[in-house]
């Protein structure tokens, strides 16, 4: 039976293999120390964050997320350690709360590893406190009991620290928000509607809100206000309904149809587990239910590696203690007799491997299998260049709820790839980094050659951005300093799909820039105030994507401070930006730019395993989106958008 925990109450832990599981209502960081007989931190070499999530005994999250998990073997403990503290603290500088009273009560559950719950404690009456000391696991006369604490700092985790007798902590904990900030800049974000598609889509992107009122990071940004529309007014406007109209109905009420219920799976043969079916997801549409299964594969993927690796983890750490205790004896280090008693120590962990793959494979199988069936089934949107979605192609007359980045894979199991989806309207811009220093596949390839590579990802993804918008609903606009991508660049131009030529030298970035910083600025005072209808006749309100390539060259000061404020606001009213730059030709503006790179997902024209899931934290390896060699799929479709577009216009 589990123990619900209050404030100061202790309970016995009847194993050493544990899991600590915290959720809460924004996006937390996890830290654990251990400490001393006199409860003191001994330096930083006892403190798992997540820049070095790992310690002896003890596993925390990479990634600040609302779902953390700790891996905690007490027996692997340094001797020395007879405490472990459970901290949390919230992310600095992400925009999100930054006290916990402005939050749901984050919750603390001790688990076994088989996930039954042991104890429970919830962290109530937190108000300005930006850091907490959730959980204390301690060791008394050789047994292990956990002591509910939910000590919150106000002066947020470097007092905590520093509370605990850690020298320099506020370097410290700088260093940690740091290593966060970094992890945040390349975590893929979690659906609105949950990975497994356990909540309907309106509901969740109804009650996705944030206590301070603002869209939660995962959501995506409002598109601008139409010009054409009446203003709102004070008293709630019914949708649809005359303006002044009071609408009663109460705001979460789904009053639309229910969702149509997922295709069935066709009876499986008998002892067989059942087929799996493109669709088998909930969701109002079968777009919806696509990617909510497309999450769910890529959670259920996440969380059995995780659960793999923890056993050959554990594993190796028995093996390595038993190793240890032989080599003690100073009789067995050394001659035939040691050789003979490290075999005898290895013997028995030797079939560990063998048996946690054979584990895993259960779980692997299914996933498979459904990818191979949900794949076909994808559309345009989500689906690849070689797909033959393509050959049918139309223009459609709706938004799809997301797109298809690339692909992820984890080194265990690089035959599942998961498709890299992301919400649209797109929430941050985009960052192809064209730099040698990411990975040994960029230091293998050309300088040359890489740029190329880096231009022809921006190309393919701009091209599905305006295939899968109505016409005149997405615009693509080109930097192109010194005209150095026009080979890649000939599909976007030949075809007619861009409105303008790509802008080349200073002058033609510095009109960019400043338009769209106009239309920016114009748009916010228009939302705003509430003054939609006044914004100029000839202002564009369609969603726009600006692609520059080979930054900085042709920046001067002026233009990198616009560059940055459409890469902070652009994105809330339709304006994106997509840069093709390595890093280091803008190494001479030093950390000033680092709040861009920051903003921006980070992604690689080879494959790279630079991004994090929100669950786990595990280092995916991206792969970009590839168009067939040859073909003239991306040609044809740019062919017909541009043509919808001519059509549209006439």
């Amino acid at each position: 039976m589990t123990a619900e925990l209050v404030r100061g109450q202790n309970h016995p832990l009847p194993h050493t293999r544990l899991e600590i599981r915290v959720t809460a209502g924004a996006p937390v960081l996890a830290c654990a120390t251990l400490g001393d007989a006199q409860g003191a931190v001994r330096g930083p070499e006892w403190i798992a964050h997540p820049g070095s999530p790992r310690l002896p005994g003890i596993e925390v999250s990479r990634q600040a997320a609302a779902s953390l998990r700790y891996h905690v073997d007490l027996d692997v403990l340094p001797e020395q350690a007879h405490l472990l503290h459970v901290l949390l603290a919230l992310p600095e500088g992400t925009g999100g709360p930054d006290r916990f009273g402005a939050t749901a009560a984050p919750f603390a559950a001790v688990t076994a590893t088989d996930g039954t719950e042991i104890a429970s404690f919830t962290l109530t009456g937190l108000d300005t406190e930006s850091a907490v000391l959730a959980l204390e696991l301690y060791r008394r006369q050789g047994a292990w009991k956990v002591r509910a604490v939910g000590q919150g700092y106000a002066g947020g985790l470097a007092e905590l620290l520093a509370d605990q007798g850690l020298p320099q902590a506020a370097s410290f904990a700088a260093a940690v928000q740091e290593a966060v900030a970094r992890h945040l800049a390349g975590a893929v974000q979690a659906p609105l509607t949950g990975a497994t598609g356990a909540q309907d889509g309106a509901r969740a992107r109804t009650d996705a809100t944030r206590a301070d009122g603002r869209q939660p990071s995962a959501a995506p940004q409002p598109l601008p206000a139409d010009p054409a529309a009446p203003p709102a007014t004070a008293s709630g406007a019914a949708a649809g309904g005359a303006v002044g109209a009071v609408n009663y109905t109460h705001p979460r009420r789904v009053t639309a149809a229910p969702p149509t219920p997922p295709p069935a799976a066709p009876p499986a043969p008998p002892g067989q587990p059942p087929r799996p079916v493109a669709g088998d997801a909930t969701g109002w549409s079968m777009d919806e239910r696509l990617y909510n299964q497309v999450w769910g594969m890529f959670e259920d993927l996440a969380r059995t590696v995780a659960a793999y690796r923890s056993a050959m983890d554990f594993a190796e750490s028995r093996m390595d203690q038993e190793l240890d205790r032989v080599l003690s004896d100073p009789r067995n280090r050394v001659g035939g007799a040691g050789d003979a008693a490290r075999a005898a120590a290895r013997a028995p962990h030797d079939d560990h491997p063998p048996r946690a793959r054979e584990g895993h494979d259960p779980d692997h199988h299914p996933r498979l299998a459904e990818s191979e069936v949900v794949e076909p089934a994808l559309p345009p949107a989500y689906a690849r260049w070689d797909s033959p979605v393509w050959h049918a192609y139309r223009v459609p007359m709706e938004i799809p709820m997301a797109l298809r980045l690339g692909d992820v894979h984890l080194p265990e199991r690089p035959d599942l790839r998961i498709p890299m989806l992301v919400r649209l309207p797109l929430e941050r811009g985009l960052w192809i980094d064209s730099g040698r220093a990411g990975s040994d596949a960029a230091l293998m390839t050309d300088e040359a050659q890489l740029r190329r590579a880096a231009v022809d990802t921006a190309v393919a993804l701009a091209a599905r951005l305006l295939a899968v918008h109505p016409p005149g609903a997405f615009t693509v606009e080109v930097i192109d300093p010194a005209g150095s991508a026009a080979g890649p660049l000939a599909p976007l131009v030949m075809s007619g799909a861009l409105d303008r030529p790509p802008a080349a030298g200073a002058g033609g970035v510095a009109a960019v820039l400043a338009r769209l910083t106009q239309r920016v600025d114009l748009v916010q005072m228009a939302v705003r105030g509430g003054a939609a209808e006044s914004l100029p006749p000839d202002l564009d309100t369609a969603e726009q994507l600006l692609i520059v390539n080979d930054f900085p060259h042709g920046f001067d000061d002026r233009a990198v401070t616009q560059l940055r404020y459409l890469a902070d606001e652009g994105p809330a009213v339709g304006v994106h930006l997509l840069m093709v730059a390595d890093r280091e030709d803008a190494r001479a503006y030093g950390p000033v730019l680092d709040p861009l790179w920051r903003s921006l997902l980070r992604i690689t024209p080879v494959p790279d395993d630079h991004l994090a899931d929100p669950w786990v934290g595990h280092a995916w390896t991206y792969e970009p989106p590839a168009v067939p060699p040859g073909g003239q799929v991306l040609r044809r479709v740019l062919d017909r958008v541009a043509e919808s577009r001519r059509t549209g216009e006439r």
